[in-house]
């Protein structure tokens, strides 16, 4: 019965949290005249038996379908191995770890591009390898940790290494405090189409990779987080932190505020990213705008590369405004927004969109 009350306490705090939050940021809001005074309860999930469910998909499996209000997954700490995915069809789930710190609960597996799959039917393509799949929009997550644990060296009959830790689809998405673990193609934040903006806000949150492990075509806004690059090994070249696909009619891609730029890698052998062509795509004219942000010495005086196939970083909106740090020296190769142009790429400015949508207000 102590483990009953503990767990109602536990999950009647984590719910009144996670709605809040998911109000102010325009889920609720966004729909005027509903009676959403009193948050839903949700589940708990711990692998030791002590919970509603032993793994989180399960836990996302018995959720309702078409919600309005935040149904919230409590999360144990603990390593759950396990592929998720949240459908189109549950929005407003949340996700939220229990333990101390974002690394007590780690969700993972270890697919790349080039794994074979389980049924003998081909291989993962990039999008499959993700160990975390979103697509139910207003998603949120808190205080735990996403990774791809996929393992190059014990794997050299697979060449392609993209290896995604989350892909997201949807729209209105919050992380707060998370974590995510990976080296190529790490964070993948993408929309169901060309033409569709998806927004995501990620705040206080740590990312790690090498290769373009933040890419993809969504509106996403990295506000106060860590954005490590890892050591591939190499004197010249340690990889690119970004690889956005924006599509030109999108003016909003990548917003990095306020963070800090990382690394294990030597000085001046990472750029902070090049354009992404799906399938050669003229109209993905990729957009990113790192501003008052730290920036170590990883990053060199030309912080822009070019993309294979022809595709010119000159081309993409690549800027920068008010950064620090001895790897934010001001080049040629360094375009610079000026005072008057970065007042109007702010995280509001990002997020907005026709539903007035503003999570960074919300703690």
């Amino acid at each position: 019965m102590h483990l009953r009350r503990r767990s109602a306490r536990l999950l009647t705090t984590l719910t009144a949290a996670a709605f809040a939050l998911t109000v102010t940021a325009g889920g609720a809001s966004a729909h005027p005249g509903r009676d959403d005074r009193h948050a839903p309860h949700g589940v708990t999930v711990s692998a030791d038996g002590h919970g509603d469910f032993t793994t989180v998909q399960a836990a996302i499996d018995a959720a309702p379908e078409g919600a309005t209000r935040p149904w919230v997954i409590a999360v144990r700490p603990g390593e759950y191995h396990e592929l998720v995915h949240v459908p189109a069809t549950k929005p407003f789930l949340s996700l939220v770890g229990t333990g101390r710190r974002a690394q007590d609960v780690v969700i993972s597996y270890d697919n790349a591009n080039g794994t074979p799959k389980p049924d003998g039917a081909g291989t993962y393509g990039t999008s499959g390898s993700a160990s975390v799949t979103l697509d139910g929009a207003d998603f949120t997550a808190r205080n735990l940790a996403f990774a791809n644990t996929f393992d190059e060296a014990a794997h050299p009959e697979i060449t392609n290494r993209q290896a995604v830790a989350v892909l997201s689809r949807a729209d209105r998405l919050v992380f707060d405090d998370v974590r995510f673990l990976g080296n190529q193609d790490t964070l993948y934040v993408n929309s169901t189409a060309a033409d569709v903006v998806a927004r995501a806000y990620f705040r206080d949150c740590y990312v790690e990779g090498d290769v373009d492990f933040i890419f993809g075509r969504a509106t996403a806004v990295f506000d106060d987080c860590e954005i490590h690059s890892l050591d591939r090994g190499s004197a010249t070249n340690n990889g690119y932190v970004t690889a956005p696909s924006t599509s030109i009619a999108n003016p909003y891609g990548f917003l990095f505020t306020h963070s800090r730029f990382t690394t294990d890698a030597p000085a001046g052998t990472v750029s902070l990213g090049r354009p992404w062509h799906p399938s050669n795509d003229p109209n993905a004219i990729g957009q990113v705008l790192v501003r008052d942000s730290w920036i170590d010495d990883h990053i060199g005086a030309t912080p822009w590369s070019d993309f294979s196939g022809g595709w010119s970083w000159r081309d993409a909106r690549f800027d920068e405004f008010h950064n620090r740090g001895p790897g934010a020296v001001v080049t040629a190769d360094r375009p610079q927004l000026s005072r008057t142009e970065a007042a109007a790429f702010t995280v509001r400015t990002y997020l907005r969109g026709s539903d007035g949508w503003s999570p960074e207000h919300c703690r």
